[in-house]
């Protein structure tokens, strides 16, 4: 049993700091699917996600799912530290270090007690270590524990940040988009001037779709984070620059078409690996999001600014074939996560103006 108990102890030490490393350090994706965290969000998530769908659609849902993303990695962070401290707990029993206390009792509740003090470097004194090994061990314990806390908690600002500047773009782009962001009302906005200001656009959300893929791939925790605004996500803001684009693509005749292929690479690419992050397949969408009647409201709506969309059949597969590339990724992110898809039109009564955040 002591011999286990060694094996089960170091072989837990090297599963929770090899885990930390690839979730907060290593900048690439781990494929391996069998991983401690890709367990933790699985345990966590799915009775969240079945609790949260009984909550009807709206603010007081958005509440309850913007606590999720940093809450669940302040616990993942806390699930790997008491994994450590149980792990050289066991190693204290293993090697025999007969810990006792003040009062002379002893038993693996001592050792652990032990080893939770030694990890947060806490030297309370009531428990010594008697024997060499065992001072040996305590000394590793602090040591790594103050370099693990440091070097994880260290992380946590980076994604901070990594979310604020994800979330700019996304607050920006509803004077652009409206909210929920439509590729219709930002063609109507941008065409309207004659179009000049949609390739600059178009290049900000190629690099914030660059930013997005290299931030969670390397943390994919950041997916679970909401937009700090109603009828927001990074999901929409993803899907409405892909609608663009292919229209922009198929269905219009105008110099930004080369931006928009380049923004539409970018985009499906960061859409295409996010899903394999979370190991999910392609799902068409369960409901056409742009059945034949909105498609003529959307040329009607388009006309009216201006916008004159290409209605021959070539153009018109093209446009299908490109909705083809990226709604069957979209949709399970968006299932998954609870982030509705962005209608290609706003509703019919919707007011419009570019000055006035909805």
């Amino acid at each position: 049993m002591h011999a286990l108990a060694i094996i089960a102890g170091a072989l837990l030490i090297v599963i929770v700091l090899w885990d930390a490393f690839q979730t907060m350090i290593l900048s690439r994706r781990v494929v391996r699917r069998l991983r401690p965290t890709r367990a933790f969000y699985l345990a966590l998530w799915t009775p969240t996600r079945a609790l949260i769908e009984r909550v009807p659609p709206g603010r007081r849902r958005e509440n309850f799912l913007t606590v999720f993303g940093p809450l669940s990695l302040l616990t993942l962070i806390v699930v790997w530290a008491f994994g450590l401290i149980f792990a050289f707990a066991l190693l204290h029993w293993g090697i025999g270090s007969a810990l006792r206390d003040q009062r002379g009792r002893s038993g693996f509740g001592v050792e652990l007690y032990m080893s939770s003090t030694t990890f947060f470097t806490l030297g309370l004194g009531d428990v010594t270590p008697a024997t060499p090994l065992a001072r040996a061990l305590t000394a590793l314990e602090c040591g790594l524990g103050f370099g693990f806390l440091a070097g994880v908690i260290g992380y946590v600002p980076l994604i901070a940040q990594a979310f604020s500047r994800r979330e700019v773009s996304i607050s920006m782009f509803d004077a652009r988009a409206g909210s929920p962001p439509t590729a219709a009302r930002l063609l109507q906005r941008h065409f309207r001037d004659g179009g000049e200001d949609i390739r600059g656009l178009l290049r900000d959300w190629e690099r914030w779709s660059a930013e997005l893929l290299e931030s969670h791939v390397s943390f994919p925790v950041l997916s679970y984070f909401r937009s700090q605004h109603d009828n927001q996500s990074w999901v929409a803001a993803l899907t409405a620059i892909l609608d663009v684009c292919a229209l922009i693509i198929a269905r219009l005749e105008h110099e930004s078409a080369t931006t928009a292929r380049l923004t539409f690479a970018m985009a499906r690419h960061a859409i295409v690996d996010l899903c394999a992050v979370f190991n999910f397949a392609p799902t068409p969408p369960p409901i056409d999001r742009l059945p034949p009647s909105e498609e003529q409201r959307l040329e009607t709506f388009l006309a009216a600014a201006g916008v004159q969309l290409r209605m021959d059949d070539a153009a018109i597969a093209k446009f299908r074939a490109l909705r083809a590339m990226y709604e069957p990724y979209v949709e399970p992110l968006s299932s998954f996560l609870l982030m509705q898809l962005p209608p290609w039109l706003p509703p019919e009564h919707e007011s419009e103006s570019w000055h006035t955040m909805t």
